[in-house]
């Protein structure tokens, strides 16, 4: 009983004294602790997806230097189910927006594949031979499809970043 009545002067004299410290960033116990321990992430996607750009068709593209990375989204994935092939392009296919690239195929569906936007495939995840079921399980990391150059890069001005798709999906649910 001494202790916590020992911590409870001391809490309060802390709490007096924080402003003292530091008058220009005079922050409430409470208020510190709601910042650094109750901060909540109202996103559905992870960190890194903030960078991508979404299609109407559920592409995903994120491009780092010049090149494009393109998967599909959570989205479509839920709703092809287990996939179980993937059939991507080769290497140095030229593809314009919208063309068709590939399809995935489930134990549900069948889904065509779309650039979302005009380049050259650099890269395939060969991975997806062996393992198509990495796009249901890292759609955003190891399930990506293909990397591409980016021949026009006003292209991506068009594409939806996360809340757009976010909004869009919603619309079509409904």
């Amino acid at each position: 009983m001494a202790v916590c009545v020992l911590l409870r002067c001391a809490s309060a004299n802390l709490t007096h004294a924080l402003p003292r410290l530091s008058p220009s960033n005079a922050v409430s116990p409470a208020r510190l602790l709601a910042r650094t321990c109750f901060k909540r992430n109202l996103t559905v996607a992870p960190r890194f997806c903030s960078a991508l750009k979404y299609t109407d068709k559920h592409e995903w593209v994120r491009v780092e230097d010049g090149m494009g990375t393109v998967g599909i989204s959570n989205f479509a994935q839920e709703a092809l189910g287990d996939v179980v092939y993937c059939g991507l392009p080769e290497v140095g296919t030229k593809l314009s927006q919208s063309d068709e690239f590939g399809a995935l195929e489930s134990v549900k569906a069948a889904s065509e594949l779309y650039s979302p936007l005009t380049g050259e495939v650099t890269e395939v995840n060969h991975a997806l031979s062996e393992n198509p079921g990495l796009v249901n399980k890292s759609c955003y990391k190891d399930g990506w499809l293909i990397k591409m150059t980016i021949s026009v890069p006003e292209e991506l001005d068009a594409l939806m970043d996360e809340a757009a798709y976010e909004r869009y999906i919603r619309s079509i649910e409904d």
